[in-house]
């Protein structure tokens, strides 16, 4: 490092990595005196970079937060961990606006070293996700993200105008208890001022949000992922299912996740309660749970899961090798 030029940047460097250093300090670990640690921070004061100077016996260095983000210095294992976070988060859904993800990456790439950045690219081009972002969505804009985030950490009041699935536009106030990531989407959960009740919404659907100046309280023992998922299990569908499961909780928790279906302990199992639109498709899903149940309502499911049984049944009786039998309905 002895280039003036390289010491600056390690000064940047270690001015990341600690909250705050002092001259004598830097001096030390740049190899240089503290008049040259001085003129060091000057240099990226010019090029825009906020550091502050404390005065005092036990003043120092440190960087001040700006408008935006200074030069990175990232070790190679730092920047695979960015790298990785940006990929899998385009990936799932996690990330916000498309482009500006896009960007990041290709940001990083171009300074990453040669060997290092072709073996990225191969992790990449040989990743596979079971969790895939919904196809033709786009993630929420950051602006949206960030703001809901700071009115639900200091329990400020919105304003915010939303689409609903149906395309009708809406302008709500309010109380953002927290926000969850779900499924491939964003939402935001909190105290709906038009409803008078708790409501759930999803993020890309949301546009100009304003905080106010009303404050609010979350209430205790609140749960936003709990609340969330117990939600979006209970949006309107065509049949109301209620099965008894001859297990435990923590079993039937293991196979059915909680957004479809709400399971409860009870004296004789785990009672399962869910919002369906395809019946067959629920008679396949117990079916394979590996427990036995009882069916409580609707009676139409009993049949939907004697014909999956029956289909069963036919698939497990055909030969080996020999003649595939006529096809029958196929599954819904």
């Amino acid at each position: 490092m002895s280039h003036p030029a390289g010491r600056v940047l390690a000064l940047l460097e270690v001015l990341q990595a600690r909250h705050r250093a002092t001259a004598a300090e830097l001096a030390g670990w740049l190899g240089v005196d503290e008049r040259t640690v001085r003129r060091y921070a000057a240099t990226l004061v010019e090029l825009g970079i906020p550091v502050t100077a404390d005065r005092g016996r036990y003043g120092g260095y440190r960087l001040h937060p700006g408008f935006k983000l200074p030069p990175l210095m990232l070790t190679d294992d730092e920047a695979v961990a960015v790298l990785l976070g940006l990929v899998v988060a385009e990936r799932v859904g996690l990330a916000t606006e498309q482009p500006a993800t896009a960007t990041a990456l290709a940001k990083i790439r171009r300074v990453l070293p040669a060997a290092l950045a072709d073996r990225l690219a191969a992790v990449q081009e040989h990743l596979g996700f079971t969790l895939r972002r919904p196809e033709q969505e786009r993630g929420p804009a950051s602006g949206t993200l960030l703001t809901l985030a700071a009115a639900a950490r200091h329990r400020q009041r919105v304003a915010l105008d939303y689409r609903s699935w149906r395309g009708e536009r809406s302008h709500r106030e309010l109380d953002p208890y927290g926000l969850v990531f779900h499924a491939g989407r964003w939402y935001v959960t909190g105290h709906d001022h038009r409803r008078g009740e708790v409501r759930t919404f999803r993020l890309d659907r949301i546009g100009t949000v304003t905080p106010g100046e009303a404050t609010f309280t979350v209430p205790d023992g609140f749960e936003a992922v709990a609340w969330v998922t117990r939600s979006l299990a209970g949006v309107p569908y065509q049949h109301e299912v209620e099965v008894l499961l001859e297990t435990d909780l923590v079993a039937a928790r293991r196979r059915i996740p909680p957004s479809v279906a709400e399971l409860t302990a009870t004296t004789d199992g785990v009672l399962l309660r869910a919002r369906a639109e395809s019946l067959p498709g629920m008679a396949a899903l117990l079916s394979g749970l590996g427990c036995p149940f009882t069916v409580r309502q609707p009676d139409a499911l009993r049949a939907a899961v004697a014909e999956h049984a029956r289909r069963l049944a036919d698939w497990a009786a055909r030969p080996a090798g020999g003649q595939t039998p006529s096809p029958r309905r196929p599954l819904d």
